[in-house]
């Protein structure tokens, strides 16, 4: 009875929080800080949009390094019912969603669960992220795929203008 108990209160605070966040000002300060109160981790300098959906039952398995910007209306799903977590890394067997330093998200984006966003990579608005992003990759589409290298990150102290100058195709 007591685990039942701590598990649902456990599922009301992570929502309650999530809730909040969505909706409340603040995409460096409060938003910030509700979500590492329901348990996800983030580095410094991270910025999140409007409206975000960001694993409603197990945010402690999205992970996310500095200078990532997410935008608005993004979802996270990091996990399925049955599907196993393929680990990340050491220290990180229970991470799904892993979103390296430097990374933009642009709004609508929805991420599915078992995926590594590299160093530097930028997913297109609307984008369905369904595998691994290489590092200073521009993906887009549904499923979202490379379609540049880019020369910057977009995320972080970067320029749109010179983020733009410097893409080059992508070429596999």
């Amino acid at each position: 009875m007591k685990k039942r108990l701590r598990r649902y209160l456990r599922g009301f605070k992570t929502r309650t929080l999530q809730h909040f966040a969505r909706f409340m000002p603040g995409a460096t300060t409060f938003r910030i800080w509700c979500h590492r109160a329901r348990g996800i981790r983030m580095g410094k300098n991270v910025w999140l949009g409007y409206d975000l959906i960001l694993e409603t039952e197990y945010p402690e398995r999205i992970s996310m390094g500095d200078n990532v910007e997410i935008n608005m209306r993004t979802t996270m799903i990091a996990h399925f019912h049955g599907i196993p977590i393929q680990s990340k890394g050491p220290g990180e067997e229970h991470i799904s969603i892993k979103l390296e330093d430097d990374v933009f998200i642009g709004p609508g984006v929805i991420i599915l669960p078992n995926v590594v966003i590299g160093r530097g990579a930028a997913v297109a608005a609307g984008s369905v992220v369904t595998k691994n992003i290489p590092p200073m990759t521009l993906v887009q589409g549904n499923p979202a795929v490379p379609v540049a290298k880019c020369g910057i990150p977009l995320a972080g102290p970067g320029d749109y203008k010179e983020f733009l100058k410097k893409l080059k195709p992508y070429k596999p």
